[in-house]
C-alpha cells in the first residue's frame, strides 16, 4: 500500500491511516487549534461558575465562559447589585389539580402554597398567565387559579418539561442570564 503524504504546501510528512483529511498530525493539530480559537471548545470548567453553579464551559483563547449563563470565569460577581427580576409562570400539582400562577419570587411564593409537586416553570408575567388561564378555561375551577389535570394541560406541561430534569435549574439559568446581561 502506498504511503500518503500531507497535502499542506511543502510538507512531506506521512498521513496516519485514521486521519480524516490528508494532513499529517502536526497540520491536523494546527487546523484543530484554529477551529478552537474561532468556535471555542466546550469542556468542564476549572471550577463551578460563581454565578449559576454550572460546570460546563467554553474555552476561548481569551479565557473561559460559562456555557449556561456566559459569565466570564474569573470576573467578580457584584453582590451589591439587586438580583434581576425574572417573572415566571409556575405549574403546581396538588392531588389531581394544577395551579397556574405567576411570580417574580418563586421560592417565597411556592413556599406559601400547599402543593405536592412543582411541575414546571415558564418564563413570563401576568399577561402570559392570563393567556394560559384562557387556554385552559374549560378545566378551570370557578374563580380560582386551579385547573383539572386534563390531557391538554398535561401535554402543555410535558412540553415545558422536555429536557428539564429540575425546574429550579431552569429558573437559576434565567436569573444568571439576566444577571450576565447587566
Amino acid at each position: 500500500m502506498a504511503s500518503i503524504v500531507c497535502v499542506a504546501s511543502g510538507c512531506v510528512s506521512p498521513v496516519e491511516d485514521e486521519a480524516p483529511l490528508d494532513l499529517c498530525g502536526w497540520h491536523l493539530a494546527v487546523a484543530a487549534d484554529w477551529v478552537d480559537s474561532r468556535d471555542g471548545v466546550t469542556d468542564v470548567l476549572p471550577s463551578p461558575c460563581r454565578l449559576c453553579g454550572s460546570r460546563l464551559g467554553v474555552r476561548w483563547p481569551s479565557g473561559w465562559l460559562c456555557a449556561v449563563c456566559e459569565w466570564r470565569v474569573g470576573d467578580a460577581v457584584d453582590d451589591e447589585l439587586p438580583a434581576p427580576r425574572v417573572d415566571v409562570v409556575y405549574y403546581l400539582r396538588f392531588e389531581d389539580r394544577v395551579k397556574i400562577g405567576t411570580t417574580a419570587q418563586p421560592r417565597q411564593r411556592l413556599h406559601a402554597i400547599w402543593h405536592d409537586q412543582l411541575l414546571a416553570f415558564e418564563r413570563g408575567d401576568r399577561q402570559l398567565e392570563r393567556r394560559r388561564h384562557e387556554r385552559f378555561a374549560d378545566e378551570r375551577f370557578a374563580r380560582t387559579e386551579w385547573f383539572r389535570l386534563s390531557d391538554a394541560l398535561s401535554a402543555h406541561i410535558d412540553e415545558l418539561r422536555a429536557g428539564i430534569d429540575d425546574p429550579w435549574s431552569l429558573f437559576a439559568r434565567w436569573v444568571s442570564e439576566a444577571t450576565a446581561r447587566r
